[in-house]
């Protein structure tokens, strides 16, 4: 019995030490989870996620409106809960484009503040005017504003270069989650042309 203690203890600790190296390599050679929150991108750069879509393009803040029909939704963008396109009428070199922004409750800043920053987006000299009324006992203040537009964009909404003759027609809904802003802008003519339907589209504005 005792010639078969030493190589029997042998083999069992050649045995220990090759499975504990098995598993030390398999965990040097797993792929790490990607971190919670986004997913890694090609060249092993972290991106994070940018949050859930909104449910709709034209509910927020527990409201919803109606799209005018002759108009189109575009391509969803960061920040906005719906992009509608109007046509362009004969010779304007574009249509109009409304933007409308949901920011979260008590998000966005006030009512005050946002037409006064419309009205900054457009060169010195630009006149407006503004209004106020009830939709389905909602406070909405509305503004237009005609001049030269800035047309601001990206993150830090800067200038891509002034647009003579553009008008903006914008509301801002007052609803029981927050504000809901409406920017509807472009070539007088065609927004002009269009302005019915944009004010069609505010006073169907309904709760919930």
């Amino acid at each position: 019995m005792k010639r078969w203690f030493i190589p029997a203890a042998i083999l069992a600790v050649a045995a220990a030490i090759w499975f504990f190296q098995s598993q030390l390599d398999r965990s040097q050679t797993a792929t790490p989870p990607a971190p919670q929150g986004g997913a890694p991108a090609a060249g092993g750069q972290f991106v994070p996620d940018p949050g859930p879509a909104p449910e709709s393009h034209n509910a927020a803040a527990g409201l919803h409106w109606t799209v005018p029909s002759g108009w189109t939704v575009g391509e969803q963008r960061s920040m906005r809960v719906g992009t509608y396109l109007s046509p362009a009428l004969g010779g304007d070199p574009e249509g109009g484009e409304c933007a409308v922004f949901y920011f979260g409750p008590s998000q966005g800043g006030d009512v005050e503040s946002n037409i006064q920053r419309w009205i900054g987006q457009f060169e010195p000299g630009a006149t407006s005017s503004r209004s106020s009324r009830k939709v389905a006992d909602l406070e909405v203040s509305l503004v237009e504003i005609k001049g030269t537009y800035l047309a601001p964009s990206g993150p830090m909404m800067e200038s891509t270069g002034s647009k003579k003759g553009y008008l903006l027609l914008g509301a801002i809904a007052q609803g029981p989650q927050g504000n809901v802003f409406f920017k509807f802008t472009g070539p007088e003519k065609s927004v002009n042309a269009a302005r019915k339907d944009f004010e069609g589209m505010i006073s169907s504005i309904h709760g919930d």
